[in-house]
């Protein structure tokens, strides 16, 4: 994919965020098909992050020790990427010597 086309699948996915930015939740990125690796990918590039966490369960109880798991929930993907506003913002245009010369006209 292209990074535009990228761009607008997550434009299109992400929701606001409190941030400022944009939060994308990973169940989207996947069920958008076979280029998820990619959409992750830019998402990282472009300044986005894993969300953090939720604040630990009970600290005792049944599930506790299930719930409570550091080292499984590190193995874990996120569910979410926080996107920040600058990511949709559109790449600068070329200038200086990468810019096209003017053309003749007359």
């Amino acid at each position: 994919m292209e990074d535009d086309e990228i761009r607008d699948v997550v434009r299109r996915l992400a929701r606001s965020h409190a941030s400022g930015g944009q939060v994308i939740a990973r169940a989207a990125i996947m069920a958008e098909g076979a280029d998820a690796t990619e959409v992750i990918a830019w998402i990282i590039a472009h300044g986005g992050q894993p969300e953090a966490g939720a604040a630990s369960g009970p600290s005792s109880g049944l599930h506790r020790r299930r719930i409570n798991d550091e080292a499984a929930s590190a193995k874990r993907p996120p569910v979410r990427y926080v996107v920040p506003a600058s990511a949709f913002a559109p790449p600068p245009a070329p200038s200086g010597d990468d810019a096209d010369p003017p053309t003749p006209t007359g």
